[in-house]
C-alpha cells in the first residue's frame, strides 16, 4: 500500500524536534536514525512525528513510499544528511527540501521518480553531496542544480536522460565528479561543461555517443579524469580533435580509457586513442572548423562562408607555438646551410688559385736551369771529333796542350 504524506500532516511534523526517543523499528545511534528496510512496516508522518531532537542524519532508503508532498521536511531543519534512496518515488515536489540548509548529504537513488520541479533542492546551499542515481528521469529542469553552489560531486548515473540543456550544471563551480553513466546520451551540448573549473573527474560511459565535439571538453581545463567507453563510436575524421584532446589529456597526465570503435567496421574494437594518424590522412583537407561570422562577415554572401572557415589546430604538434618555433629553426639551419655551401665555394677558389701561383713560380724558376746545362746543336758537333781512342786522343790533347805549329 503506497503512503502519501498529506499536507494536514504538517501539524504532525511540526511537534518534530521534541522527542528523544527513537522511531518504531528504527535504530538510532547518536546523532543517526536508519529507517531503512521498513517495507511499509511504518508510515512515514509516524517516523518523523517520534524523530529525535539531535538527528543529524536521517536514512529512508530501501522503503515503499512513493510521494512526498511539498513542505514535508520544512521543520527538519537540523538534518546535515538525508539518505532517501531505493524508494519507489515517483517525483518530488517544490520546496520538500527548502529549509534543510544545513544539508550536506542527499541520497534519492534507486527510486522510480521520473519527474522533478525545478524547486526541488533549492536552498541547499550547504549540499555537498547529491545522488540521483538509478531512477527514471529523462529529462532534468534547467535550474534544477542552481541553488547547489556547495554541490563536490552530483551522480546522475543509470537514469533515461536523452539531452541536457547547455546551462544544466550552471553555476556548480564547486563540482568536482559528474557521473553521466548509463543514460540515452546522443549528444553532448558545447558549453555544458562552461564554468565548472573544478571538474577532475567525469564519466560518460554506457551512453549513445558517436562523435564528441572537442569544443564540449574545452571548458574543463582542470579535468585528470574522463570515462568514454561503452559508446558507439565512430572513428571517422570528425573524431580527429577528439583523438587530440585524448592525447593532450594522457600528455599533462591525465587519465582516459579505452573508447573502443565500432565504426567503420574495420576499426571496429580499436582504441581510439591508439590509432596512428596514418590511418586519417585522408582527412586532413577536411580539418577546416566553421567559427561564429562577425557582423562585416555576416553579409559577405557566398563569399564570406569560405572566410568564416579556418583552420583549427587541434594538437599540440600543429599549435601556432609549434609552428613558430620550428619555422625558426628550420630558417637557422636553412641559413646555416647556404653560409656552409658559401664558406666551402670560396675556400676552394682560394685554394685552386693559390696552387695555380705556386705552378707558375716553380716553372719561372725551373726554365732558365734547363737552358744552362742542354748544350747548343753546333757546340756538340765540334766535341765529336775529340773523342776518340789510341793516338787520336792523344793527338787531341796535345793539339789542345800546345800551339799548333808545335802539333804539326
Amino acid at each position: 500500500m503506497n503512503i502519501l504524506i498529506s499536507s494536514g500532516l504538517m501539524t504532525l511534523v511540526s511537534l518534530c524536534g521534541t522527542s528523544k526517543s527513537c522511531p518504531l523499528l528504527c535504530s538510532c545511534n547518536i546523532n543517526q536514525t536508519d529507517c531503512s528496510h521498513l517495507y511499509q512496516l511504518a508510515s512515514l508522518d509516524s517516523i518523523l512525528e517520534q524523530l529525535p531532537f539531535d538527528t543529524t542524519n536521517l536514512n529512508l532508503s530501501k522503503n515503499n513510499f512513493t510521494t512526498v508532498e511539498p513542505g514535508s521536511f520544512s521543520n527538519l531543519s537540523a538534518l546535515l544528511q538525508l539518505d532517501y534512496s531505493r524508494n519507489l518515488l515517483s517525483a518530488i515536489n517544490p520546496g520538500c527540501f527548502s529549509n534543510l540548509s544545513g544539508l550536506l548529504h542527499l541520497d534519492l537513488s534507486r527510486n522510480l521518480l521520473s519527474r522533478v520541479f525545478p524547486s526541488s533542492f533549492s536552498h541547499l546551499n550547504s549540499l555537498e553531496f547529491l545522488d540521483l542515481s538509478v531512477n527514471l528521469l529523462v529529462r532534468l529542469p534547467v535550474n534544477l542544480f542552481s541553488d547547489l553552489s556547495s554541490l563536490n560531486e552530483l551522480v546522475l548515473r543509470d537514469n533515461r536522460l536523452k539531452e541536457l540543456n547547455p546551462a544544466q550544471f550552471k553555476g556548480l563551480t564547486e563540482l568536482r565528479r559528474l557521473d553521466l553513466s548509463l543514460n540515452s546520451l546522443s549528444h553532448v551540448p558545447t558549453h555544458l561543461l562552461d564554468g565548472l573549473q573544478n571538474l577532475l573527474w567525469l564519466s560518460l560511459v554506457g551512453n549513445k555517443l558517436k562523435t564528441l565535439d572537442r569544443s564540449s571538453l574545452e571548458s574543463a581545463n582542470t579535468l585528470q579524469q574522463l570515462l568514454l567507453e561503452g559508446n558507439p563510436w565512430n572513428c571517422n575524421c570528425k573524431l580527429i580533435p577528439l583523438k587530440y584532446w585524448l592525447e593532450w589529456i594522457v600528455y599533462t597526465g591525465g587519465r582516459v580509457d579505452s573508447p573502443n570503435c565500432s565504426f567503420p567496421t574495420d576499426l571496429q574494437g580499436k582504441d581510439l586513442a591508439s590509432l596512428p594518424m596514418e590511418l586519417f590522412r585522408h582527412c586532413y583537407p577536411l580539418q577546416l572548423q566553421t567559427r561564429k561570422p562577425s557582423a562585416p562577415e555576416a553579409h559577405q554572401g557566398p563569399s564570406g562562408d569560405c572566410m568564416r572557415q579556418r583552420y583549427r589546430a587541434v594538437s599540440v604538434r600543429r599549435a601556432t607555438a609549434t609552428v613558430v618555433v620550428a619555422g625558426v629553426v628550420c630558417s637557422v639551419v636553412c641559413v646555416l646551410m647556404v653560409v656552409t655551401a658559401t664558406y666551402g665555394c670560396i675556400y676552394a677558389t682560394l685554394v685552386a688559385h693559390q696552387q695555380q701561383q705556386m705552378l707558375q713560380r716553380k716553372r719561372q724558376q725551373q726554365e732558365p736551369l734547363m737552358v744552362e746545362k742542354e748544350p747548343a746543336h753546333d757546340e756538340k758537333e765540334d766535341l765529336m771529333p775529340t773523342i776518340g781512342k789510341g793516338a787520336e786522343a792523344m793527338e787531341c790533347v796535345g793539339w789542345m796542350a800546345f800551339p799548333p805549329e808545335v802539333c804539326v
